[in-house]
């Protein structure tokens, strides 16, 4: 394990999840498996993978606990009929009768759970244009950051909204990630203004792959989600991109990149203490 690890290949499914659970696991389902037919050793599906539902008394009467849930199973049996490493974006399930968590889940080849992240940061905006949501409502937040161990390397779990808060990123970086997964479900207007700058500027920031596979398209809740995921590298160079459609996208990683990248900049090594700012300005001179 380490820098040495030799490359690999990973991919993105991207998915324009609906409100039917076996039908959102049999498309992507069909998509993993098509990624790993073009090689990929390493897959990662969106946030929201099994469900995208706004409703939250249909939320609940769909989702189950983590032991019972449908996909879960599904995709920890595929996982290991292929041997691939699957990260499950995220999925929604029910921690206590009125709360669900937006969680993780990294799947190794033995088919066995290897990491669990619950999502951290809670999307409650009011978008321009009248779109508002309210994740906190029905969602309990996480509070741990987590990190799993890969055969190439250590990777660092989030979800969506953690995508702007890079202390987080920061601190998975910090503790050996050197692979970042983002899954998401980005809406159409802040996808197109933010997506691209923020994904690269995580993975320039940190010296880190970035793996963020998204939902794409008009779902069938009416929501709209910007697709275009992406796998980035440690210099911000964005390695493959899809456009809006259900598909899926591959690259090479090379976790050599890693520490080249951070051998350049090693802005890692230098964050020092900073001092809240104290108040007003006083002009130099001033008592």
């Amino acid at each position: 394990m380490g820098m040495t690890a030799a490359p690999f290949k990973a991919a993105c499914v991207q998915l324009r999840t609906g409100r039917n659970v076996q039908e959102n696991i049999e498309a992507a389902s069909a998509l993993i498996r098509a990624a790993h037919g073009a090689g990929a050793q390493f897959i990662a599906t969106p946030e929201t993978t099994s469900l995208m539902e706004l409703k939250a008394d249909v939320l609940f009467a769909t989702c189950v606990e983590e032991a019972k849930d449908p996909a879960l199973l599904a995709f920890r049996q595929l996982a290991e009929e292929l041997s691939v490493w699957l990260l499950v974006g995220s999925l929604a399930l029910r921690v206590a009768p009125d709360k669900v968590v937006n969680r993780s889940l990294l799947i190794g080849p033995d088919g066995s759970l290897k990491a669990r992240y619950d999502k951290i940061h809670m999307f409650d905006v009011d978008l321009p244009g009248g779109e508002s949501y309210r994740e906190s409502k029905n969602y309990r937040a996480g509070t741990e950051a987590v990190i799993a161990d890969l055969p190439w390397g250590r990777l660092g779990l989030s979800v969506c909204y953690d995508l702007r808060f890079p202390y987080l990123y920061r601190q998975l970086a910090k503790t050996g990630a050197s692979f970042l997964t983002v899954p998401s479900a980005f809406t159409q207007k802040t996808g197109e203004a933010h997506w691209h700058v923020l994904l690269r500027a995580r993975a320039i920031e940190t010296g880190c792959f970035v793996i963020a596979p998204a939902q794409g398209g008009t779902h069938e809740n009416g929501r709209q989600t910007y697709g275009h995921s992406l796998i980035i590298s440690p210099w911000g160079e964005i390695l493959a991109e899809a456009a809006q459609e259900p598909t899926f996208i591959l690259a090479e990683i090379d976790p050599a990149k890693v520490a080249e990248a951070r051998s350049r900049i090693p802005a890692l090594d230098h964050d020092r203490a900073v001092l809240a700012p104290s108040g007003a300005f006083k002009a130099s001179g001033e008592a």
